[in-house]
């Protein structure tokens, strides 16, 4: 075959347009991906007396730590749901949102040796840890229906409803929020290092303008208005709804979600598709 007749089945070439997202790429490299999957989701907890145990451990021990702290001592009221359900319902969202945020806000920084090394889309780094946030999701979820079973025949509040099916669009949009704000957090920190020490502090105050620990049921006003303008409020209420019967439901509230989701995200790979061609000269 002559040289000009050759086909290649990926060209790399320098390209400074902002819309060259080449997400299709993302494709190309499934198999890359879920080996990305496979070393996040083993390396948590390797070298662990009780190893996977944990990702069961740590929410049962926060939701005992909430319903001692807010339940008991602050008296914040559940609407009679048990307060493990209660808190429950709320983590197994919210801790989806933090951890998917939290871990690709540092993507440039923890993949630097590997980024500097060899070339493939770097869209894949942030996408395997959302999907391997994904199976812990579904374990913590597991142990959330564990605990809803065992209250539901001694509660008359606790009624499930068709509002479940609801839940594959509340996951996507929890994983689409927290990757948006992920990837621009780590596009940004690749010249401002000192958002790094801002956003653990930042995850933890958004968790208490979000309904983890309190229903909206005790708020009036522009307070909740305030409230309700935080677009995880909407999914973590819905989701509460769904399993527990009890929360507020506002098809309203769900679209603006989603919209604040959608653009996050298309400014949050538009951000992490320009840094990543020179961010090997600034980390």
């Amino acid at each position: 075959m002559k040289k000009d007749e050759e086909e290649w089945t990926l060209v790399v070439k320098p390209s400074t347009k902002w819309f060259d997202l080449h997400l299709k790429d993302l494709w190309h490299y499934r198999d890359l991906i879920m080996l990305f999957v496979k070393r996040d989701f083993v390396s948590v907890y390797k070298q662990t007396i009780l190893g996977p145990m944990w990702y069961i451990i740590q929410p049962i021990l926060t939701a005992i730590t909430y319903s001692v702290i807010f339940g008991g001592i602050a008296k914040i009221p559940t609407d009679g749901l048990p307060k493990l359900v209660f808190y429950l319902s709320g983590i197994t969202m919210w801790n989806y949102f933090s951890e998917c945020l939290n871990k690709t806000s540092t993507t440039f920084t923890t993949n630097a040796h590997i980024f500097g090394k060899v070339y493939f889309p770097r869209l894949t780094v942030p996408v395997s840890i959302v999907i391997s946030n994904l199976i812990t999701f579904f374990i913590q979820f597991l142990l959330f229906l564990a605990v809803l079973l065992y209250y539901y025949p001694s509660s008359t509040v606790i009624h499930p409803n068709s509002y479940m099916f609801l839940l594959p669009l509340l996951v996507i949009i929890m994983a689409g929020t927290g990757l948006g704000m992920g990837i621009i957090i780590s596009a940004l920190t690749t010249k401002y290092r000192d958002l790094r020490f801002l956003v653990g502090f930042g995850v933890q105050l958004l968790m208490f303008a979000t309904p983890v620990i309190f229903p909206l049921t005790t708020l009036t006003g522009n307070f909740k208005l305030l409230i309700m303008s935080n677009p995880l409020s909407s999914v973590i209420e819905t989701f509460r709804l769904a399993f527990t019967g009890v929360g507020e439901f506002h098809p309203g509230n769900l679209i603006y979600s989603t919209v604040f989701m959608i653009v996050v995200l298309l400014i949050g790979i538009l951000l992490f598709n320009k840094v990543e061609k020179s961010f090997m000269d600034t980390v």
